[in-house]
């Protein structure tokens, strides 16, 4: 027996699914509920490094691109705190990390339609949806599951598990105690630059003796952040990308990777100002390796250290061998299908390793047309690069909430770029008629 029933119930509570609630919150003829296994929320909390900041406008925030007079934005948040002003006055130039993890957290304690501290177990449907959980059943009318990401790690990484060896995503915790050792960071992304500099910044008895940073890109890349690739993070082009073939879907998504994965300016011009300071000034020119286009081929043990197999790219055979006490993998995160979902496996549709999805992110498969599953981040190759960043979390969210409700908003203008041919075009305009 069922102990609610409700319109949607979502299955995770990060930022894609929260951004799901907050829009849903006013309209009461459709109730919700979220559910995070977590107690308390969360979001890379591991990876909160001091100093670091967000590579998107604080516009980007759950709600404000698809409803700026929604009380679970991001100005709201700062002027409920009371430090408005001082937020201004500040003249930030990105919004720290720390500081929207915090409005993140200010907005799921303030929703009564989120649950932390109950882990789903299952998904049954039997013309309504049976989602199973720790400590009840519920039933629910659409379920929307927020595609968690798990760490991931080359082949030659595969013992990182072992002590000396940790992914980024634990770094707070893991990297506090690493004064005087030897230490590599592999990854040339944002994060892999983050704790490089968080690294080389500290002072006295907390400075490794040695740390080296290796990317498999062919320079530390900045992070391209320009106005026409921008329009790439826009609905007009979300839509545009869904419409084309899957082999140039991921043809577009490996081009354009620095416009989500680059390095930005400022902790680049960081690092080098204290490589520079190390090398010149502090006159310790050992302390810091840099090196760009290298594979990792190996991870072996010696003794109570690690010893990598590093190849540079363009001397594929010569092989060299680095020993290192720590090895930060800043490799990424990955995404995969649901354990929960395994009931219903065989009738769901996949494109590639996703499922597969409408342009409502709701899930094909051969269920009735009023019963939906909708996938959040976690259609990347469908949808592009901006399926896991914050850039069209909101307008994601309004294209579910709208769905639901039955109706079809306009959308804002178009990117001034024209990305389809005219007779594309007049073929989308007609079927949407």
């Amino acid at each position: 027996m069922a102990d609610k029933h409700f319109s949607v119930l979502g299955i995770g509570v990060g930022p894609a699914n929260l951004s799901l609630a907050a829009l849903l919150y006013p309209y009461q003829d459709l109730p919700s509920l979220f559910l995070d296994r977590k107690e308390t929320f969360g979001w890379h909390d591991g990876q909160q490094i001091p100093g670091t900041s967000l590579q998107v406008s604080m516009l980007k925030d759950l709600v404000s691109l698809a409803d700026p007079t929604s009380k679970f934005s991001f100005l709201n948040y700062l002027y409920d705190q009371g430090r408005i002003y001082h937020f201004i006055n500040a003249q930030f130039d990105a919004v720290p990390r720390q500081e929207f993890r915090n409005y993140l957290e200010w907005a799921s304690w303030r929703m009564k339609n989120i649950v932390f501290g109950e882990e789903v177990r299952s998904v049954e449907f039997d013309g309504v949806f049976h989602v199973r959980t720790d400590e009840r059943v519920l039933t629910a009318d659409n379920i929307a599951v927020g595609i968690g990401s798990q760490p991931w790690i080359p082949p030659a990484g595969q013992g990182w598990h072992a002590p000396g060896q940790f992914h980024v995503c634990d770094f707070v915790d893991k990297a506090a105690d690493l004064g005087g050792k030897r230490v590599v960071v592999v990854g040339g992304g944002q994060s892999g630059a983050e704790a490089f500099l968080d690294l080389i910044s500290r002072e006295g008895s907390e400075l490794p003796s040695r740390v080296s940073w290796f990317s498999r890109r062919r320079n530390f890349l900045p992070i391209d952040d320009s106005p026409f690739t921008n329009d790439f993070y826009m609905p007009c082009y979300s839509e545009y990308f869904y419409g084309l073939e899957r082999a140039i879907r991921e043809r577009i998504n490996h081009e354009n990777i620095l416009s989500s994965d680059g390095i930005s300016e400022s902790t680049l011009r960081a690092i080098y100002q204290r490589t520079y300071h190390h090398r010149f000034i502090a006159r310790s020119p050992g302390l810091i390796r840099l090196y760009p286009n290298r594979e990792i081929t190996g991870v072996a043990e010696a003794g109570s250290a690690w010893e990598l197999t590093v190849v540079n790219k363009d001397w594929p055979d010569e092989p060299r061998h680095v020993t290192t006490d720590v090895i930060i993998w800043s490799t990424g995160f990955h995404t995969g299908q649901l354990e929960l979902l395994a009931p219903l496996a065989d009738r769901l549709d996949y494109d590639g390793g996703e499922y597969q999805v409408d342009r409502d992110y709701a899930v094909h498969w051969d269920g009735p047309q009023d019963r939906n599953i909708f996938i959040q981040n976690g259609t990347s190759t469908q949808r592009g690069l901006a399926d896991k960043n914050l850039s069209l979390l909101a307008w994601r969210s309004q294209r579910i909430v709208d769905r639901l409700r039955g109706v079809q908003r306009e959308e804002q203008l178009s990117s001034f770029a024209e990305w389809a041919n005219e007779a594309s075009e007049a073929g989308e305009l007609r079927r949407r008629a």
